[in-house]
């Protein structure tokens, strides 16, 4: 039975359907497609077996599908099978989606005991004042929301789908991978598949070397690198990344080093004001994962005190402007190279 509050984890999830442990009706929905299209996709595979697919599973797509045949198709028995599956794709494709989903909330209540059906909708989520989720979640089925994560909550997606790969990876590979990929997951992960299958099936962990030899993002000149070089004040280093973003602005875009950069001094400036600078106490003021991750902080609480952190955050807005052509004329970089020498020169 699905849970009455938050509803099941995606493991969860996942993990019954692989012990044949089915709920009637799954309703997955949010901004997130990647565990959406993970769920829809164990369903076909374990709700029936391949030989009995052509007769027991049923496809319909939202701009084609009309409620009142998918709702007849899944009050029909299966044939010589245990069950079948009727399936909902696109949801959000069909016309006055929601309303016409709210049809379903009859079924819901009643389902086949025979038939699994499942209702995916991506983009967003059905609101829990709707008949359909209100009947659901006073039912045996599954409401599935996927939100979209934040930056700083990609790292365990990434750690555990490596894990799933046999694999493992660093944890400045990890933070590559948010910085030059980042969402949606399925690009994100896409892109380690991509470097498990040019690496040798020997390989057995991730590194920086690795994603730079194969996706092109340079271990040494990336915004991580800059965050790094601006919290430890060396400005040689800053203005060599700058110059080299400069020369691959496809792969360093301004707006992105920016909105890095900004994040790094919000949060630098908290720690600027935090009394318990432990480094429990630093994690959890500033939201971060990983003990790997507060170094930079670390670095910054040396050379930035909380005047200097806000001096660096002006500079920032003010760079913000420049760069949309409010009071200059100059590139986005030949900009960056200003703004880095402003935040070097805060007092």
């Amino acid at each position: 039975m699905a849970k009455k509050s938050a509803g099941p984890s995606f493991r969860d999830i996942m993990t019954s359907i692989k012990k044949r442990q089915f709920a009637p009706v799954y309703i997955l929905m949010g901004e997130e497609a990647y565990y959406i299209d993970q769920i829809a996709k164990a369903l076909e595979n374990y709700v029936v077996d391949e030989a009995d697919r052509d007769f027991n599973s049923i496809v319909f797509y939202g701009a084609d599908a009309e409620i009142g045949k998918v709702i007849g198709s899944a009050q029909q028995y299966p044939v010589m099978s245990e069950r079948q599956i009727v399936m909902l794709k696109e949801a959000q494709s069909m016309w006055n989606a929601k309303n016409q989903l709210d049809k379903l909330a009859s079924y819901v209540a009643n389902p086949n005991p025979h038939t699994v059906m499942v209702v995916t909708y991506k983009g967003d989520s059905i609101s829990s004042t709707s008949a359909l989720i209100k009947r659901a979640k006073e039912s045996d089925a599954i409401v599935f929301k996927s939100d979209k994560l934040k930056d700083y909550q990609l790292a365990g997606p990434i750690v555990d789908y490596c894990s799933s790969k046999g694999i493992s990876i660093d944890e400045k590979a990890i933070s590559l991978l948010c910085d030059y990929i980042g969402n949606p997951l399925s690009k994100l992960f896409g892109e380690i598949d991509k470097l498990i299958v040019a690496s040798s099936s020997e390989m057995k962990r991730i590194t920086p070397e690795l994603i730079e030899k194969n996706i092109g993002i340079s271990k040494d000149f990336n915004t991580f690198e800059l965050v790094k070089s601006v919290a430890r004040k060396d400005y040689p280093k800053s203005m060599m990344i700058v110059e080299y973003f400069s020369r691959n602005p496809k792969q360093n875009p301004g707006v992105m080093v920016t909105a890095t950069l900004f994040n790094f001094f919000s949060k630098l400036f908290i720690a600027t004001i935090t009394k318990d600078k432990g480094d429990a106490s630093l994690m959890q003021e500033l939201d971060l994962k990983t003990p790997y991750a507060l170094k930079d902080y670390r670095n910054g609480l040396r050379y930035y005190n909380a005047r200097m952190a806000l001096g660096a955050i002006h500079a920032l807005r003010e760079h913000d402007a420049k760069s949309k052509g409010i009071g200059s004329t100059q590139n986005e970089y030949e900009l960056l190279k200003e703004l880095i020498f402003k935040i070097f020169t805060v007092s």
